[in-house]
């Protein structure tokens, strides 16, 4: 799959924190990628657009990420879903892995472990 070709959600309510992802996403190459607020918002975003790959924030207004999670999966079982966020706690960890996701990046993000992580999730 070409990088042109992939879609990518980012999903965070600090918009410092979305436009520093998309910046790190674009630097790969990916330059399909949608920028979201909130955690109701990726969910109708993802249900509209069917991105590849949805790195959450877990903290967030409206719709925290671990029920967005839920929502996302419950909707298409496929989907890859990674969590980013500074909020680490083993509680957190343990529900949002439970709810679906494919993997955890504490903030601030490591651009290596970033590009391991979606090179791993990419067919």
């Amino acid at each position: 799959m070409s990088e042109s070709n992939v879609k990518m959600l980012v999903c965070d309510d600090s918009i410092l924190a979305r436009k520093s992802m998309t910046a790190m996403l674009n630097s790969f190459g990916y330059e399909n990628v949608f920028e979201v607020s909130n955690g109701e918002d990726a969910v109708n975003k993802y249900k509209a657009e069917k991105p590849d790959i949805v790195f959450l924030d877990i903290v967030m207004p409206v719709k925290d990420g671990i029920t967005a999670t839920k929502e996302i999966i419950e909707f298409d079982p496929d989907a890859k879903i990674i969590v980013i966020s500074s909020v680490g706690t083993q509680t957190h960890l343990r529900e949002v892995i439970k709810a679906g996701a494919k993997d955890f990046i504490q903030k601030p993000v490591d651009q290596d472990l970033l590009k391991k992580i979606i090179e791993h999730n990419l067919p």
